[in-house]
């Protein structure tokens, strides 16, 4: 394993966030959390996740902004419309992306999750471009963390049933599913193409 701290994804766009710190000692990684945000909310497009993760957001550029440009979160990866996706954390170190939450008895989640948001809301379609990055960059993952199974990988509103409620009704969960398993069975016969 790598020195921790160094578990960037090549080939990624790097954004390092200051909102991260170490997980705990002998901590496995194995569950995967999605999400889904916009700012402002239900637009699309622009810098405004990036600096909110790089507690850079100007509290002035939007009247939503005042309330959140104080926050202190991040997530390991970025998803954007077009399929574009930019890495905050590596990934042996803990991002703040699950807050309080909870998952098969253990509190915590941010401790042993890998957090992937989506640029999106809960009522609105993901686009044929997130999927693809999405599925190609779990694969990466499970490659990297084994633990980190089929049934290990949920959205925000299951560790956090109440509180939140992403990646919403429009994500295609058994179409996620599905394309994943074709990418790991295509991997197990050597099939790149």
């Amino acid at each position: 394993m790598s020195v921790r701290g160094t578990l960037w994804l090549p080939g990624i766009a790097r954004r390092p966030s200051p909102n991260a710190d170490e997980r705990p000692p002998r901590c496995e990684i194995d569950l995967l959390v999605i999400h889904n945000i916009s700012l402002p909310p239900g637009e699309f497009g622009g810098d405004h996740i990036s600096e909110l993760f790089l507690n850079r957001l100007d509290p002035d550029a939007h009247p939503y902004f005042a309330a959140i440009a104080d926050l202190r979160v991040s997530a390991h990866l970025l998803i954007q419309r077009d399929g574009t996706a930019m890495q905050f954390v590596p990934l042996d170190r803990r991002a703040w992306h699950a807050g309080q939450s909870r998952y098969c008895g253990r509190e915590r989640c941010n401790d042993f999750s890998i957090g992937i948001e989506l640029e999106g809301t809960d009522d609105t379609e993901f686009t044929t471009y997130q999927y693809r990055t999405l599925t190609e960059l779990t694969a990466r993952i499970q490659r990297l963390f084994p633990a980190i199974t089929p049934q290990r990988i949920v959205g925000h509103s299951e560790i956090a049933p109440g509180r939140k409620t992403d990646p919403g009704p429009c994500f295609d969960w058994a179409g996620y599913r599905t394309r994943l398993a074709a990418l790991h069975e295509r991997d197990r016969h050597g099939d790149h193409a």
